[in-house]
């Protein structure tokens, strides 16, 4: 087995992208009867991975019937295109409020080059390439996709971004989360037991929305959430519906730090201070030393969900 693919059973497979550190970004691999999708695929750099992924499972390229991005953030969905180009069989299930965004990605490169420089840009995720529109269509909420006789089920998943769905596998008893259900670095497991943080990353980061669907999500009574950061927690109902609350908690600790700050002139700075001093707090919490490897590992999240709080704090209300 490669040993950025791990087999996760029930034909799903996690390939680790790349992206920018071991176990931090992963792409999901599901196959049946001689079928596959992938969802999410990292970015253009992570694609060779994807292909060998295919190669190592005796796959034929034209053995992908879909490609399906949970949301088009470029860690999720920055290799589509290219990915696309390589398997002549596969069609695109984008969520509607993304699907022009992957035809003609031109908004999402001078979006994330204003934030990044197009240098770091190409160093991180490459240049974009456009999605063949007839080759690409708009999930529905409550959309059943067959993988061959294999039903995923699409539900309409706001809170982190406006344009996201989650893909939930009856047979595993599983949902493809993206990153409605935060994050959880492996890293920061304990005895087995997962630490799992809301990511509020910018623009479209809504707290009522991301409860609403963290509720959908429970109401089926999964086992496991399959994460993009990173891989699979869970294994239990009881244990998802543990790291569920552990989620929503911090997403009130996390607005009521931003509320309070939110007339602070340095708000920013002070925010992102706190964020992380939560983080390491609860990971001590949870039994982990949290020391200057943790920080380290979390600070470009308190910089990005301070980010994504403050636009949030900032918007006019809808």
């Amino acid at each position: 087995m490669l040993d950025f693919l791990d087999d996760l059973g029930h034909g799903i497979y996690a390939i680790d992208t790349g992206f920018q550190r071991p176990r931090f970004d992963a792409a999901y691999l599901m196959v049946e009867d001689g079928r596959a999708a992938f969802i999410d695929t990292g970015t253009n750099h992570a694609v060779p991975r994807l292909l060998a992924a295919l190669e190592a499972l005796g796959l034929a390229r034209d053995a992908v019937d879909w490609v399906i991005p949970t949301h088009v953030h470029l860690d999720h969905a920055g290799g589509v295109g290219l990915l696309m180009d390589a398997l002549p069989r596969a069609r695109a299930l984008i969520h509607p409020r993304g699907l022009r965004h992957l035809v003609d990605p031109k908004a999402l490169w001078l979006g994330a080059m204003a934030v990044y420089g197009e240098a770091e840009m190409l160093r991180s995720y490459g240049r974009l390439v456009p999605v063949p529109a007839e080759r690409a269509e708009a999930s529905h909420d409550e959309q059943v996709l067959m993988l061959a006789g294999r039903p995923l089920r699409l539900i309409d998943a706001p809170g982190h971004a406006r344009h996201h769905h989650a893909i939930w596998d009856e047979r595993s008893r599983s949902w493809f989360t993206g990153d409605t259900f935060g994050l959880s670095y492996r890293v920061f497991d304990v005895d087995g037991r997962a630490w799992l943080t809301p990511t509020t990353t910018p623009v479209q980061f809504e707290p009522e929305p991301l409860r609403a669907t963290t509720q959908r999500l429970l109401d089926a009574r999964p086992e496991a959430m399959l994460l993009t950061h990173y891989g699979r927690v869970g294994g239990s109902g009881a244990e998802v519906r543990r790291l569920a609350a552990q989620m929503l908690a911090q997403v009130d600790a996390m607005v009521a730090q931003a509320q309070a700050l939110r007339d602070a002139p340095d708000r920013h700075e002070r925010l992102k201070a706190a964020l992380l001093d939560g983080y390491l707090a609860q990971l001590r919490a949870h039994g982990h030393a949290a020391g200057d490897d943790a920080a380290d590992w979390l600070a470009m999240d308190a910089e990005l969900n301070a980010q994504g709080l403050e636009v949030w704090l900032d918007r006019p209300p809808r």
